[in-house]
């Protein structure tokens, strides 16, 4: 009895030391020279943040050896896949380390079948033996246990990359040893082989970031200018990435991200269909962000346009042929067939007499093509492409501190296209007589004469400088809006437009404003368009006028209304709009029926796209851009109810580093200024943050600020939201008709920022990027200070002006 007892205590505890060492081995980051990693059993980087271990994908009967997210994305992302194109039927697998240093994955279940090696090439002699570990990073490696070196690796993962770029992960080619480090996608969600679509870095020709179906550009990022590919404006550093781009000719071309503070978990991915997305995990939403797609629009389609034309992503048709540059098959490129792109319309003289026309900000054309110096200027670029027929044209290879090096083209130019924010200076080459025929057309093109240029062409250059300047200064005199040239829009025929609206009918009236009425239009090719007709009664619409035309020449952003052109005809002044279908968001809001079609998570939608429109103004754009009139009725909704913000004349401008301006003449809707501008007319971009979390409270609430109602206080909007913060009530200021689909916690969390930008002070305001992160973060906030305006004020009536400080204030409500 005493040794039946004695022999299953030994027993029980021989299998409690047995699961105890499973357990611990299940945990460990290292795989040695013996052991074997099985079915259930997994590596875990130092900290948590990667596990190695088999997996399902979903609907699959298949089983792989891949790396996914730890702790902090509790969804499981597979990033990294060994035996991609060679499944394990069952349970079987094993993963071991040969003496040689080389991972071998067997299927136990087929004999153990060897499904996947790390086929290493180089042999090393290790010191004490072979280890292989997963890194905090995601990299599995394999390397000597003993060499203190971090970054000597006899393999490892991040050489072969699968469908996801992780921060510290290169993406490029390694020109010694031919190591070609691409991003290939998965063939479908359930199935990790190799699909159709790869992103590599194409080294024929000067480098560029490509995205291919097969053999097929699908998409060109294009080449390094030195801060980012210059067809990716959107890629800039900043306090959460940074970007690393190295070219050492001969040796290794890449690009890689870092994120420097460790604060988002963040990844490039290549879906099954062909996007190259930038997303970040969201722990208030518990899901993966896209904060930026490559793909934007269909001028990213590789040679949309054909050769020697150029792509618009804003305007309809969205292709136009250089200038001095002909359709190839005019009926076909009429027809939006435009593959076959444009032809010179005058033959190119091989010498001096040829000259260059800038295109400015633009995408550069295909560099498979181009030849490049890094050590030459551009005057000296444009001496070396004159001297050789076959160069087509040049710019910049490196556009930090004014522009270095030269990259120069020699054969057909193709994939262009207009990009309004960090394009590039293009020059093109093209006969002499075509750049006199565009000096007298004034096609709104800068052209760089050459120095042997005749005479008799500077004097027409002299005149026609005249001759601008003295219609410059009648245009000022008559406060008429510039023309279509200097804007660089397109203009429309009055005609044209009195079809479009059916003469402005009462029946195509869509609104009216504070500048005139809005109808709605139909194009001959069926395009809807929304018209603003400036009115002539209206005192303030002519400045307004110019600077929405203005401003809507430079800007272009998903979350912004697009401007089709205007129409100038005598006193008839007009702007032209895309039609956005579904009205403006205080339709939806502040209607009783209409808010119940938009759940917390279209709410939380529309809330991060006028983040995004607002961080374009306020640090993306190329000139920095206060709206000053954000409102609900300014935000106009798509078809998919996505937000546009609109209405950008009384939008203020500043260039370099200012970031606040002031006047005398206030202008806007009361209800929606910050205290500072409305009192003593000081605007910055703290005045917009004020405004857009007034506004994110009314689209929390389904509540106007304006005219506020509750039976216990006089309080508005704002002083209600305080109320109920301070009473630990916050939750009661959610719209009643969001129950069954709010997020609490992430309303809490948006009402919290909201409290923290309405404060009175502006100093004590976070800016839209710190509002950005602390929307999509899980960090403890401060709490708010005394926010400015939450009492009920009894505001101006609409179109009144009234005096405080000596400063005069409009208030223009609704409009």
């Amino acid at each position: 009895m005493t040794t039946r007892f004695g022999l299953h205590s030994f027993l029980s505890l021989l299998c409690f030391i047995l699961l105890t060492f499973s357990s611990s081995a299940q945990q460990q980051d290292t795989l040695t020279i013996g052991q074997s990693l099985t079915d259930g059993q997994s590596l875990v980087s130092s900290g948590g943040s990667f596990r190695l271990g088999y997996f399902r994908p979903e609907n699959s009967s298949s089983r792989y050896l891949g790396i996914w997210y730890g702790a902090r994305v509790p969804t499981q992302t597979v990033v990294w896949v060994a035996n991609r194109g060679a499944p394990i039927s069952d349970t079987g697998g094993f993963l071991n380390l040969t003496r040689e240093g080389i991972l071998v994955l067997s299927d136990g279940d087929r004999n153990n079948l060897a499904v996947w090696s790390s086929n290493v090439t180089r042999r090393v002699s290790p010191t004490s033996g072979f280890v292989a570990q997963l890194l905090e990073s995601g990299n599995l490696v394999v390397r000597d246990a003993a060499d203190e070196n971090p970054d000597n690796f006899l393999w490892q993962s991040f050489d072969y990359l699968t469908n996801s770029l992780l921060p510290g992960m290169k993406i490029g080619r390694n020109l010694t040893s031919g190591l070609n480090r691409t991003m290939r996608s998965w063939r479908s969600g359930e199935d990790p082989a190799e699909g159709d679509f790869s992103v590599l870095i194409e080294t024929e020709g000067y480098p560029q970031l490509l995205v291919r179906r097969g053999t097929a550009i699908q998409f060109r990022a294009g080449s390094w200018n030195g801060l980012r590919f210059t067809g990716v404006p959107s890629l800039n550093p900043s306090p959460t990435f940074s970007f690393e781009y190295q070219y050492d000719e001969g040796e290794e071309v890449y690009f890689r991200f870092a994120v420097p503070n460790n604060t988002v978990v963040s990844r490039y991915a290549i879906s099954t269909s062909g996007l190259l997305q930038h997303l970040t995990w969201s722990n208030r939403t518990g899901e993966w962000i896209v904060i930026g797609t490559a793909q934007g629009d269909r001028c990213q389609n590789y040679g949309l346009c054909g050769t020697y034309a150029s792509c618009y992503g804003s305007r309809a048709p969205a292709c136009e042929c250089l200038t001095s540059f002909s359709p190839r098959n005019p009926s076909d490129f009429s027809r939006s067939a435009w593959e076959e792109g444009c032809v010179r319309r005058t033959a190119l003289a091989c010498n001096s007499s040829d000259g260059f026309i800038l295109h400015s900000s633009v995408k550069l054309p295909d560099t498979a093509v181009a030849r490049w110096n890094r050590t030459i200027g551009l005057a000296e670029c444009r001496r070396l492409c004159l001297g050789n027929c076959s160069c087509t044209g040049y710019s910049s290879l490196d556009i930090r501190n004014g522009g270095s090096g030269c990259l120069m083209w020699f054969d057909d130019l193709i994939d262009i296209r207009e990009l309004a924010d960090r394009g590039q200076d293009l020059y093109v080459r093209v006969a002499g007589s075509e750049i006199r025929a565009a000096i007298q057309g004034n096609q709104g093109r800068t052209v760089i004469m050459i120095a042997s240029v005749v005479s008799s062409l500077v004097a027409l250059l002299v005149i026609l400088g005249i001759l601008l300047y003295a219609r410059k200064r009648k245009l000022e005199q008559k406060e008429t809006p510039k023309t279509n040239e200097e804007m660089d829009l397109p203009t429309f025929d009055l005609s044209t437009i009195v079809d479009a609206t059916n003469d402005f009918a009462i029946g195509n009236k869509l609104g009216e404003g504070g500048f005139g009425p809005v109808y709605m239009g139909k194009l001959p090719e069926g395009q809807e368009i929304a018209v603003k007709r400036l009115s002539t009664s209206s005192g303030q619409g002519m400045s307004e006028f110019k600077n929405e035309v203005i401003l809507f020449a430079k800007l272009q952003h998903r979350n912004l209304v697009r401007l089709l052109g205007c129409c100038i005809h005598e006193d008839e002044k007009m702007l032209i709009y895309e039609y956005m279908p579904n009205k403006s968001l205080d339709f939806f809001i502040f209607d009783e029926t209409q808010r119940k079609l938009l759940n917390w998570q279209r709410r939380s939608i529309i809330i991060d796209g006028i983040v995004r429109g607002l961080l374009y103004f306020h640090q993306n754009s190329r000139l920095r851009i206060i709206h000053r009139d954000l409102k609900a009725s300014n935000i106009l909704l798509d078809k998919e109810l996505r937000p546009k913000i609109s209405d950008f004349g009384l939008a203020s401008t500043f260039g370099g580093d200012q970031t606040e301006g002031e006047t005398k003449k206030v202008v806007g809707t009361f209800v929606y200024m910050s205290p500072e501008y409305a009192v003593d007319g000081l605007f910055s971009v703290k005045s917009d943050v004020f405004s857009f979390e007034v506004l994110v409270l009314e689209i929390v609430s389904g509540r106007r600020n304006r005219g506020f109602y509750h039976t216990d206080h006089d309080l508005n909007l704002v002083g209600h939201a305080w109320t109920l913060w301070n009473e630990g009530a916050a939750l009661g200021l959610i719209d009643d008709s969001l129950k069954e689909s709010c997020n609490e916690s992430e309303a809490l969390r948006c009402i919290h920022v909201a409290l923290l930008c309405v404060q009175q002070r502006p100093e004590d305001r976070p800016n839209m990027s710190a509002a950005v992160l602390m929307l999509g973060s899980e960090n403890p906030l401060p709490e708010p200070k005394l926010p400015g305006f939450y009492l009920r004020r009894n505001p101006p009536e609409a179109d009144t002006s009234c005096s405080a400080n000596q400063v005069s204030i409009t208030v223009m409500e609704p409009r």
